[in-house]
């Protein structure tokens, strides 16, 4: 990959970037296509409805599905969602085939995602096409698909392990023939952030559609990936609840945004309904049969976890001290460990005021020492706590 200076000169990367604040890209959540590729993504069709709903409220532009072509019961999906009257469009992911687009064509998806192998180990070891043999067999497919009037995306399977004059010569031609967007697909997540942002901005200057990226998360860039990719101009990124997929699944809904947030919080809190990322998170844990990871992003048991007696005393005083994201605003609340042996004065005396309780500066010395003495064995909870500051005051 041609790795220029593009990412570390200030003048042509903010002639590149997109301007945040004007949200001018899209999530297309691959929850119901890539993530029934997870080990655990056996989903329903009432199961696919309740997500689908459910993203539809929470206000994805996209929904993608898996190919109709897969089996009668994803053509059914496909066709159901299309009738479900949800605001979000429904597309899906096929072989740039015809056969696929067809069918495809006929569950009456609004956009059709089209994927072709570019790389040599795709060439050499799947279809064994040249890159101007792959130019005509997305060109058909293609006109195709928009003679329907239906949205084509074409993604190069495993962009980046791809020569880059191979993918720009295809990205111009498909640009050329009328695509909505082409893709760049991190296929088994070898990117690194500076990577995306090179590439990306290099397609950027030879093709006029739009962009989408779908990163995986294997060596846990997928959240980085697709940033820096908006930050070159990118304008659709896919993600999937919990960031379930293949593998180690691809870019997290909940870790974009809240990688978004801290770029513009207005602008991503008028885009879409924050509050209800825990119930997309616990809807997809309990259809998978797994746990919240307990450090996952915002969602997470611990995430809003504050223990340490410097981070309590400055929570108490300023939240955002220590909580870059407000812990409301995605619809989760914050836990403040006091009963620990590396709490602090501060803590105890804002739980002992919560209790209508008022100790000068020596007893509260004398009372976090106790606590924190009894902490060396295990921290208490609140209950003990409670009951150690009324019984001084009985003392």
């Amino acid at each position: 990959m041609n790795d220029t200076d593009t990412r570390n000169d200030p003048a042509a990367r903010a002639s590149l970037a997109i301007n945040h604040s004007s949200f001018n890209w899209n999530i297309i959540d691959s929850t119901l296509r890539e993530g029934e590729q997870f080990a655990r993504g056996n989903f329903s069709r009432d199961d696919k409805l309740e997500i689908a709903k459910a993203l539809d409220a929470f206000g994805v532009e996209f929904i993608e599905v898996t190919t109709p072509i897969a089996s009668p019961e994803s053509r059914a999906t496909a066709e159901m969602l299309c009738g479900a009257g949800l605001r979000a469009k429904i597309i899906t992911h096929t072989r740039c085939h015809m056969d696929d687009a067809r069918v495809a064509v006929e569950t009456g998806v609004a956009g059709l995602d089209l994927l072709f192998g570019t790389s040599s180990y795709l060439r050499e070891f799947s279809h064994g096409k040249s890159i101007p043999q792959i130019i005509e067999a997305a060109r058909e497919v293609i006109e195709f698909v928009k003679s329907h009037g239906v949205q084509t995306r074409f993604s190069a399977e495993d962009t980046f392990r791809s020569e880059e004059a191979d993918l720009l010569e295809i990205y111009r031609a498909v640009d050329a023939i009328g695509v909505n967007r082409v893709g760049l697909a991190d296929t088994v997540g070898v990117a690194t952030p500076r990577q995306v942002f090179t590439l990306t901005s290099e397609v950027r200057r030879a093709v006029s559609c739009d962009i989408e990226f779908h990163g995986h998360n294997d060596t846990g860039c997928a959240v980085a990936n697709a940033y820096e990719f908006l930050e070159a101009g990118g304008t659709h990124v896919d993600t999937t609840i919990l960031g379930i997929g293949e593998r180690n699944g691809i870019t997290p809904l909940g870790g974009f945004l809240a990688r978004m947030f801290t770029v513009d919080p207005e602008g991503l809190m008028q885009k879409y309904r924050l509050e209800l990322l825990p119930e997309l998170d616990n809807m997809i844990a309990r259809m998978t049969g797994l746990p919240i990871p307990w450090n996952n992003y915002l969602t997470g048991e611990f995430a809003y976890n504050h223990k340490a007696g410097m981070h309590l005393k400055a929570i108490y005083l300023n939240p955002g001290a220590y909580e870059a994201i407000p812990p409301e605003v995605f619809g989760v609340g914050r836990t403040l460990q006091i009963g620990s042996k590396i709490t602090g004065r501060h803590a105890i005396a804002h739980r002992a005021k919560e209790l209508g309780l008022h100790f000068g500066d020596d007893a509260l010395k004398a009372i976090t020492g106790k606590i924190k003495a009894l902490a060396d064995h295990g921290d208490l909870d609140d209950a003990h706590i409670n009951e150690i500051l009324k019984g001084w005051v009985r003392a």
